[in-house]
């Protein structure tokens, strides 16, 4: 399948879990992927992987909160294939603590990662696809954009933060014929869970790979159509009714 030939998609967070699976897909689409990672080991090894199917890909270690690391890392993008037609703002992170034990130094972090990150991503970014007159920006959001529960209280409050920034960016951005999709997967057997809830059943997970095709899907739409908003969840997802 070839149906992003000659796109070029940045997603962040891309060296494991969800984003190494949505590099792995629009790939093999045919895009040109820059896989970008604050762990760059994890980056230049899933980048590697790709080039051995014969993918262009480029890797980048990438702080997406830092914001001279974000217009750094989209100039060099640029310079590098001249254009940028995707991105996919899909790094993410939390810590589980009640709100009285949570430190405010992990508060800023996770804020800073789930919604400063996107944010940074998408402004700097915004300039190029506006040149181009043509874009797609996809932020991956969480059922923790519609629902609560205990000690998440910095996820959720990014995470809503996260679906509202993208429903105001898709304002702005379709007078520019640059199209902003949300994207809210449910659970996944992902690091982000597996590694932090190591007794969680697996059986109501769903394979990143699910999701990254429905984030495929979405980039396909006719020129003329836009998908503002998509849930992704597993059939016996416990987040979710």
């Amino acid at each position: 399948m070839e149906g992003l030939k000659g796109k070029v998609a940045l997603v962040t967070g891309g060296g494991r879990g969800l984003g190494e699976a949505v590099c792995q897909i629009l790939g093999e689409s045919g895009a040109t992927v820059v896989l970008t990672d604050i762990r760059g080991e994890l980056a230049e090894k899933a980048a590697g992987e790709l080039r051995e199917k014969g993918i262009e890909s480029m890797d980048l270690q990438l702080d997406v909160g830092d914001e001279s690391q974000v217009k750094d890392t989209i100039h060099r993008v640029a310079a590098r294939y001249g254009r940028l037609d995707i991105l996919i703002n899909n790094a993410g992170i939390d810590v589980t603590l009640p709100v009285e034990e949570i430190p405010v130094a992990d508060w800023d972090r996770i804020i800073g990662v789930n919604l400063r990150g996107p944010f940074l991503m998408s402004k700097y970014v915004f300039g190029i696809m506006k040149q181009q007159r043509a874009g797609h920006i996809v932020n991956v959001i969480s059922t923790a954009a519609k629902r609560a529960w205990a000690n998440a209280s910095a996820y959720h409050a990014s995470k809503w933060g996260l679906l509202g920034f993208s429903h105001a960016l898709h304002v702005e951005a379709r007078k520019q014929n640059i199209k902003v999709i949300a994207v809210i997967s449910g659970g996944m057997r992902t690091p982000f869970l597996l590694e932090r809830f190591p007794d969680i059943d697996v059986n109501t997970l769903q394979e990143p790979r699910n999701v990254a095709e429905t984030i495929r899907f979405v980039l396909m739409q006719p020129d003329e159509t836009v998908i503002p908003e998509v849930m992704v969840i597993p059939m016996r997802e416990t987040s979710w009714p």
